[in-house]
């Protein structure tokens, strides 16, 4: 089952895309530390979305060999 995030995008009188507000709760599990570099916070990000793809993997039915090759030339 997939949750949805309350994720909201900033823009400019333009229209354009300039910031992005994510919930506290997800803010605080990609960086617990406040003194966290970029560099953690882009492992950290990494992270979730690989975590977030392999639960979500579990949930997918495998395919089967011509299953796979049917789906890859569509």
């Amino acid at each position: 089952m997939e949750t949805m995030l309350n994720i909201e995008y900033l823009t400019s009188q333009d229209g354009e895309a300039i910031a992005v507000v994510i919930p506290i709760a997800l803010w605080r599990q990609l960086l617990p530390d406040e003194e966290s570099s970029l560099e953690e916070l882009g492992e950290a990000v990494e992270d979730y979305c690989l975590n977030k793809a392999m639960n979500e993997a579990i949930n997918t039915p495998l395919l089967d060999r011509a299953m796979a090759l049917a789906y890859l030339e569509e």
